[in-house]
């Protein structure tokens, strides 16, 4: 579902850095999200304004969950092909994740509960927000919500594994929380908003 264009956003939204001016606003692509090249003015420390273009990629927000179990010492994650992973020097565009999605039209929270059970098949009544974070600020205006949830085999509703209709071929994988930390230092593990909520269950001792 593709998600509400920038210029809404942009339309709507009070500006308060007196130190920038958009000018101008030039869709370039919407094939699947939104492309816009911003053209702004921006004013340096001497008091001069410079004229400044950047291209922005507008994909919508998305949420990301961790799922654990304290008696077990587990973590549930997940593998998939990545297409920008794999043209990028991962010779089988494989990539280890925490279950995520895009809201779409739903708030972070039904978000990620909708999304935990297509992929993992756990169905989760009880998730905790820990934080939210944009993870490209440079070039995406995403913000990511991050969740962790404890699960338990009572849980499990179905084999999970994404939505066909979505092209989706997920594989669930429970692994020992040491090994999934141990997996981040060997390079197994290479994705940043898994990395992050690792780190945020080791900081945290919440296995």
């Amino acid at each position: 579902m593709q998600v509400p264009a920038l210029h809404q956003t942009l339309k709507n939204q009070k500006m308060t850095n007196e130190n920038i001016r958009i000018i101008e606003k030039k869709l370039l692509s919407d094939n699947w999200y939104f492309l816009y090249k911003i053209i702004f003015d921006q004013k340096d420390k001497s008091g001069n304004w410079q004229r400044v273009a950047r291209e922005v990629y507008d994909r919508g927000h998305g949420a990301v969950i961790l799922l654990y179990n304290k008696e077990k010492q587990t973590v549930i994650l997940t593998r998939q092909f990545r297409m920008p992973v794999f043209i990028n020097g991962n010779s089988d565009g494989m990539l280890i994740e925490a279950c995520a999605g895009l809201l779409d039209d739903l708030n972070p929270e039904e978000c990620i509960k909708k999304e935990t059970e297509e992929e993992t098949g756990f169905k989760v009544s009880h998730v905790q927000k820990v934080m939210q974070a944009y993870m490209s600020p440079g070039t995406v205006t995403e913000i990511l919500h991050f969740f962790v949830a404890e699960y338990n085999e009572n849980m499990k509703k179905s084999i999970g594994g994404g939505l066909e209709e979505d092209h989706e071929h997920i594989e669930v994988l429970e692994l020992h929380f040491d090994r999934a930390l141990e997996m981040i230092r060997t390079g197994e593990i290479q994705d940043g908003k898994s990395i992050m909520l690792l780190q945020y269950a080791k900081i945290n001792a919440i296995i």
